[in-house]
């Protein structure tokens, strides 16, 4: 009798840790990295990621409270998936477009149209082997749409480089210099950020000059033909011989105004141009979103995703890295982020 109800205990406590693994653990949407989300003008959500050579797409119609199996855009030899270094999804007035980088130094772009289906466009790199370190950030507004990446072409030193799309990615311009560092190089292993809104675009990079290793913007008015002089953000310095492969995040808000997140040290700072930055808290990997006329915040500290919303309320989804905030509406962002070989995404409200 007692062995009898020992066996029902351990049956009973084995069943309600097997319903807990089940229940209360996020589900992933799918094995890979590097994710990049967007959502379109109803609401619905697209992701892109990388797994191995393979571009994988998935999608949520509930606001990203479940996505859909990851369908395959294209097998692409060499594709860039890690460190920051992945496929980006933007959507525009009637398409979705995708770039994404080989390790051979190109820049691939794709459209999905009205019927649905993914079709290779023009690349976007206008030259081979130029964008070796893999960086690359989209963004777009109406049918018009930007990429800018760390490039080497004419000196092996990495620039920024940018190009555009007027017909949703279905073709792209000359690519053009956006900056030169007058001290050898531009930060090597930190990706970039773009936004696009109207005419405007905003580009943020990781410079290196006197050996600082310091975050600037630089912004065109002609839709990213020409560029006003990069200007510094913040206040301080960082002194660094290596490269801390953290490029910070960029967002422009309803009302037009430039807001930027970035790492010094072990510290997470946000400032608007011209400004004095602010101290948001200790981590890497930080990013920022606009929703509405306000800002949430998200970085990685001892491998804890932090989210910080606009009333400075704190969220923590989970574990891993890579995180990437999406605004749904004016109440929901998208917590998006890997863990081990696996994406994840949590809806938070605002």
């Amino acid at each position: 009798m007692k062995q009898l109800m020992l066996c029902f205990l351990i049956l009973s406590f084995s069943m309600i840790i097997f319903s807990f693994d089940h229940t209360d653990l996020p589900q992933p949407v799918g094995r890979g990295k590097m994710p990049a989300v967007t959502t379109d003008s109803r609401q619905k959500v697209h992701m892109v990621f990388g797994s191995g050579d393979s571009l994988l797409y998935s999608y949520s119609t509930d606001k990203g409270n479940s996505f859909s199996q990851p369908l395959l855009i294209e097998n692409l030899k060499g594709l860039n998936a890690s460190a920051t270094r992945g496929p980006q999804i933007i959507s525009l007035k009637d398409d979705l477009s995708v770039v994404a980088s080989t390790e051979d130094g190109k820049i691939y772009s794709w459209v999905k149209n009205g019927n649905g289906k993914w079709q290779r466009t023009k690349m976007v790199s206008d030259m081979d082997s130029v964008a070796l370190e893999g960086f690359v950030s989209l963004s777009g507004d109406g049918e018009n749409a930007y990429a800018v990446w760390l490039d080497v072409r004419n000196n092996k030193r990495n620039k920024i480089y940018g190009s555009a799309s007027d017909d949703g990615g279905k073709t792209w311009s000359k690519n053009i210099l956006i900056y030169q560092s007058p001290d050898s190089s531009v930060c090597e292993c930190c990706k970039p950020s773009v936004v696009m809104k109207g005419k405007e675009v905003n580009v943020m990079f990781r410079n290196w000059i006197n050996g600082n290793r310091n975050l600037y913007l630089i912004t065109s008015t002609d839709g990213g033909k020409t560029f006003d002089e990069a200007q510094k953000l913040g206040k301080g310095n960082w002194q660094l011989k290596g490269c801390p492969m953290d490029g910070g995040g960029l967002a422009v808000n309803n009302k037009g105004v430039v807001n930027t997140v970035w790492r010094r040290e072990q510290n997470i700072y946000a400032c608007q141009p011209g400004g004095e930055e602010k101290l948001l808290g200790e981590g890497k990997s930080c990013v920022v979103e606009s929703i509405g006329d306000k800002y949430a915040y998200a970085w990685t500290a001892n491998k804890k995703i932090i989210c910080l919303l606009p009333d400075g309320k704190q969220v923590n989804p989970g574990m891993g890295n890579t995180v990437q905030l999406t605004s749904i509406d004016e109440y929901h962002l998208l917590c998006t982020w890997e863990n081990e070989g696996s994406i994840y995404t949590e809806l938070i409200q605002n």
